[in-house]
């Protein structure tokens, strides 16, 4: 069995893909933060025999290195994600996305050890096609807008995974992420089904941004989990990127009204700007939904 690296590996992802790896009989280390939500998920893996656990920032160097050696398979999930985070502060977004990709890169290039680079549906930006299939052009807003400082973070780390494929050769799996969901996922960052259930809960209103119109789909963490690991362990998916999430899409109104339905008909739902939530620069993404063709070929599934 392997050695693995997984960065993030506390996160709400990286939790569910280090215990698939534990279970596949692998030796874990992880490498996360003290980000809300961590230490629930770092104790719902604690005291496993094959695991080790280390809290540190993906931008400290000399952790990096240290935690590289000897490790046949990363899997990077570490990123600094959320919309709000992103709009909030796009240069931690910046800096945590890309230096820390290239750090790994040119470690990994030492033992030429597998690597799976977690990106994002962002990448796509504003792209006006139903749907989005991995060959398609990047459609980013002005540099004026912070909404886009993510995705052009996570072009730039493709844009170096598969330069270091083409260069030395390293076997890297670019996964782009649409919407994941599922057990332990926490709403601090503006993810919007905790954050619907956690105010319906409450009472409500839900606050369903601008008219709930924008188009989302919304994959199971465990399905994407899985992906992820038998994407690294599948040697014609080297060298290529994957989008990796549910094709089935629900617009935010509907998804507000099946969260009302299932705990409390009586609980109403709210529309608010998006001015007002994440300030006048913001700018999104009408409808989002993936082709994910290349990945049923590839997996069989």
């Amino acid at each position: 069995m392997a050695r693995c690296l997984v960065t993030g590996g506390a996160g709400f992802i990286g939790s569910h893909l280090t215990a698939l790896l534990l279970e596949a009989g692998h030796e874990v280390v992880v490498l996360d933060n003290r980000a809300p939500g961590q230490a629930r998920n770092r104790a719902s893996l604690e005291g496993h025999p094959r695991l080790t656990v280390r809290i540190g920032s993906i931008t400290d160097q000399f952790l990096l290195a240290d935690l590289m050696r000897g490790v046949e398979a990363v899997y990077h999930l570490a990123a600094a994600v959320g919309v709000k985070l992103v709009a909030d502060d796009p240069a931690l977004t910046i800096e945590t996305n890309i230096y820390p990709t290239e750090w790994l890169l040119k470690l990994a290039l030492q033992t030429n050890c597998r690597f799976f680079l977690a990106s994002t549906s962002e990448v796509y930006g504003k792209n006006p096609k139903e749907c989005w299939d991995e060959s398609d052009d990047l459609f980013f807003g002005p540099t004026s807008r912070p909404r886009w400082a993510y995705g052009c973070s996570k072009a730039i780390d493709e844009f170096l995974a598969l330069a270091y494929h083409k260069k030395f050769g390293l076997p890297v799996v670019i996964g782009r992420f649409f919407n994941v969901v599922g057990p332990r996922q926490v709403g601090h960052y503006g993810m919007v089904v905790p954050r619907f259930v956690e105010q319906a809960l409450r009472g409500g209103p839900i606050q369903v941004y601008d008219d709930g119109q924008q188009v989302r789909c919304f994959g199971h963490v465990a399905e994407v989990a899985r992906c992820v690991q038998q994407l690294v362990d599948t040697p014609t998916a080297a060298g290529e990127i994957f989008n990796i999430g549910s094709d089935t899409p629900v617009t935010i109104r509907q998804l507000a009204e099946e969260v009302v339905a299932r705990v409390d008909p009586q609980v109403e739902i709210a529309y608010v700007p998006y001015q007002q939530a994440y300030g006048a620069d913001f700018e999104d993404v009408r409808r989002r939904v993936p082709d994910v063709g290349k990945l049923k070929r590839t997996l069989g599934w």
